[in-house]
C-alpha cells in the first residue's frame, strides 16, 4: 500500500505525510477521532466558520514542524532521521488527548485532568501497540530528550502548535488580527546553547505574533458570547451528572454515560486502561446527541439549559475588572428563584460568577530569545523597542457575571 500521501489543507496547500509510521498513526482510531472534535469549542455560535477540528490543527502543526526541521538543518544543525520522525510524531499527537469541544469541557468530564495528561496516556498506549516506535517522540514531548531544543519546537512560547492555531483560527473565524508571518518566523529560527532562538532580523514578526495572540484571545477565545456558550455547555453537563448520580438514567451513548454516572478522580483515571479506552470513544457527537435528549428532560433546569443552547438563547455576560457586587448577584438569584419557582441551588445554574485571564507572553516560562547580530541572547521584551511588549507579559484578570437575560 502506498502510504506517501498528500493532504490538501486550506491554510497551507498540500501537506505531505513523511513516513509510513506517521501515516499509520494518522489512520489510527485515536487520531481519526479528532475529526469529530471542534478546535474552538462553541466558538461557531459567534463566528459561523469556526467549524474546523483538532484533526485539521494537528496536521497543520505537523506541516510547520517539517518546515522548521528543514530550516534548522539548512543552518547546520544535526537532526537525525529518527529525531525528525520523533519530532513529527510528537507534534502530530500533541492534542490527541482532547475531549469533546476541546477546552470547553476540559476538567468537566474528568475533573482535575488536563488534555496533556490524557495525550501522554494515549501516546503510551500507541507506543505499546507500535512496539516501542514512539519512545523517542514521547521523550521529546515530555522534555526528557537530551536535545532540549527539540521539545521547545513542540511546546514553548514559540512552538509549532501556537503558530498553526493562530493562523488557522484566524482563517476560519475571519478575524484577520490573528494572521501571523509563520513562514518568516520559521525561516528566522536558530539554536544556541541547546535553546531555540530567533534571529534579530525576525524581531518584528515576533512582535506581531505576540500582539496577534493577545488580540485573538480577546476577540475570539475570550469573546463574551463564546464564554456564554461554553459556560452553558459546562452547566448542562454539571446538572446532568448531578441528576445521574441521584439515580436518573438517560438513554445516552455508553461512553458518555460511563463518565456521567461515575465521578472519576485524576489518580483513578491515570491508572486505568478502562477509563482511557472509554474516553477515547468520546467526541462532540456524543455530547450534542445528549443535549437533544436532555432538552426533553422532566428536570426543569436541565431541559431549560439544553433548549437555550440548541436555540442559541445564551447567558448575558458582564466582563469587568472588578468583582460583581454581591447585592446585584443576590438580586438576580432571587429573581431566578421566583420566576422559575426553583431553589437557590438550582438558581445557581442561571446566575453565577467566574474569572478569565489573558496572558500573551509569560516572562520566565520558556522565554522567547532573540539571537542578536553580535551573538548575544536577549529576551524579546528587552530586544524589542516596542514598549507594548512589556505590557503583554502581564496577566490580565477579569471577572465575569453570567445570568439568563430574562431575569432583568
Amino acid at each position: 500500500m502506498n502510504k506517501k500521501k498528500i493532504i490538501n489543507d486550506p491554510v497551507y496547500g498540500f501537506i505531505s505525510i513523511p513516513t509510513e509510521l506517521v501515516y499509520d498513526l494518522i489512520d489510527h482510531p485515536y487520531f481519526q477521532r479528532l475529526r469529530y472534535i471542534k478546535q474552538l469549542g462553541m466558538t461557531h455560535l459567534v463566528y459561523p466558520g469556526a467549524l474546523h477540528t483538532r484533526f485539521h490543527h494537528a496536521l497543520g502543526a505537523m506541516h510547520l514542524m517539517s518546515l522548521a526541521i528543514e530550516t534548522l538543518c539548512n543552518k547546520g544543525l544535526e537532526i537525525s532521521a529518527e529525531e525528525k520522525e520523533g519530532l513529527t510524531i510528537a507534534i502530530l499527537l500533541h492534542d490527541i488527548g482532547h475531549g469533546p469541544f476541546s477546552h470547553a469541557l476540559e476538567h468537566t468530564i474528568v475533573e482535575e485532568i488536563s488534555h496533556e495528561d490524557i495525550s501522554i496516556l494515549l501516546m503510551n498506549k500507541l507506543n505499546e501497540e507500535f512496539e516501542g516506535k514512539l519512545s523517542l517522540a514521547i521523550s521529546i514531548f515530555k522534555g526528557e530528550y537530551h536535545k532540549h531544543f527539540l521539545h521547545q519546537l513542540v511546546s514553548s512560547q514559540l512552538d509549532m502548535d501556537r503558530m498553526d492555531y493562530l493562523n488557522r483560527d484566524s482563517y476560519f473565524t475571519g478575524v484577520s488580527e490573528g494572521v501571523i508571518s509563520s513562514d518568516r518566523i520559521i525561516k528566522m529560527l536558530n539554536v544556541k546553547d541547546d535553546s531555540i532562538t530567533l534571529e534579530e532580523k525576525g524581531i518584528y514578526s515576533i512582535e506581531k505574533f505576540l500582539i496577534a495572540r493577545r488580540l485573538m484571545y480577546w476577540q475570539v477565545y475570550l469573546h463574551k458570547t463564546v464564554i456564554a456558550a461554553e459556560q452553558l455547555l459546562c452547566k448542562i453537563f454539571t446538572r446532568s451528572r448531578e441528576l445521574a448520580l441521584q439515580g436518573t438514567h438517560f438513554p445516552l451513548t455508553p461512553a458518555l454515560n460511563y463518565f456521567l454516572e461515575n465521578v472519576i478522580s485524576k489518580e483513578a483515571f491515570m491508572n486505568s486502561d478502562a477509563h482511557l479506552k472509554t474516553f477515547a470513544l468520546l467526541d462532540d457527537t456524543d455530547v450534542m446527541a445528549a443535549v437533544k435528549i436532555w432538552a426533553n428532560s422532566d428536570d426543569f433546569v436541565l431541559a431549560k439549559l439544553c433548549n437555550s443552547l440548541i436555540n442559541r438563547r445564551l447567558y448575558h455576560v458582564d466582563i469587568n475588572a472588578e468583582k460583581p457586587g454581591d447585592a446585584f448577584v443576590n438580586e438576580l438569584t432571587g429573581n431566578a428563584m421566583k420566576k422559575f419557582n426553583i431553589s437557590e441551588h438550582e438558581a445557581s445554574y442561571f446566575v453565577f460568577t467566574d474569572s478569565i485571564r489573558n496572558n500573551a507572553y509569560n516572562k520566565g516560562d520558556g522565554n522567547i530569545h532573540i539571537l542578536m547580530k553580535d551573538g548575544t541572547i536577549k529576551d524579546i521584551t528587552l530586544a524589542s523597542d516596542n514598549s507594548n511588549l512589556e505590557a503583554l507579559s502581564k496577566t490580565v484578570k477579569k471577572y465575569i457575571l453570567c445570568y439568563s437575560k430574562e431575569l432583568l
